[in-house]
């Protein structure tokens, strides 16, 4: 199936990243459901500039019931369900390595908070959408890593704990899915420039990173959205259970 002929969930497609997504998926002709969680205007804007295209609903994606009812209410809005899935909204973080919880401060809901939001959310919206995919024969799942699992250079553990386990997730569901027609794969990014969860990050750490990476600059948002086009594409149809990173080549795997 083209882009084109995608019916796309972008969780947190509203901001940062999430917008920059969105805003990839709509110049592709895709017709997109933008979830948010506290990002009203911004939701509502987009959908006011493209109302044929795009969707918006607010939803906590730690919510099973939410969830549920986002899916419900997109298949009305368009007339047919959502096929494909992108699980990119950020639980309450921001990269700020002073900030950061050492281990020996680090509690349980903070890490149970990361958990939900990365794991349970993807969960939720796959168990959401899953009939209407397998009926369809045709799904895209594709969740947001990042790139410290490989090459943890700050320990951010609660955050990379989380995307460690989402990587795990995507690999187990491939596998489970694929009969059905359903790809599951991830794209994991480094530090990105900039969005809200990096305003805090100071920028001689963006220089180093930039100095430190072969294409000598940070990747972007919108960078990083045209690079998750790649598993919604039919190009990739014999593509699942993979973890693309996409961060200029600072990390490889």
């Amino acid at each position: 199936m083209q882009i084109r002929d995608q019916i796309v969930l972008v969780t947190g497609g509203a901001r940062g990243l999430g917008l920059a997504i969105s805003k990839t998926l709509i110049a592709e002709g895709a017709r997109v459901v933008v979830n948010y969680f506290s990002s009203q205007n911004a939701a509502e804007e987009l959908a006011r500039q493209y109302p044929d295209q795009v969707f918006a609903f607010q939803a906590d994606v730690t919510d099973k019931a939410q969830v549920q009812q986002l899916f419900a209410a997109a298949k009305q809005h368009f007339g047919t369900a959502i096929t494909s899935v992108i699980n990119n909204a950020l639980i309450h973080f921001e990269f700020n390595g002073d900030a950061r919880p050492k281990i020996e401060e680090l509690e349980v809901q903070t890490m149970k908070r990361q958990f939900e939001g990365a794991v349970l959310g993807a969960l939720y919206t796959t168990q959401a959408g899953l009939a209407d995919m397998k009926h369809a024969g045709f799904g895209r799942i594709i969740n947001i890593g990042t790139n410290l699992v490989q090459n943890p250079v700050v320990p951010y553990h609660d955050y990379t704990a989380a995307k460690a386990a989402l990587l795990a997730f995507t690999r187990t569901a491939a596998h489970e899915l694929g009969p059905y027609g359903i790809n599951v794969n991830m794209l994991s990014g480094g530090l990105l420039q900039s969005t809200d969860a990096s305003k805090a990050t100071p920028e001689a750490v963006f220089d180093f990173i930039a100095a430190a990476t072969p294409l000598r600059h940070v990747t972007t948002p919108e960078e990083f959205a045209s690079a998750i086009m790649i598993f919604l594409s039919p190009y990739s149809r014999a593509v699942t259970g993979q973890n693309l990173i996409v961060d200029g080549g600072l990390v490889k795997s």
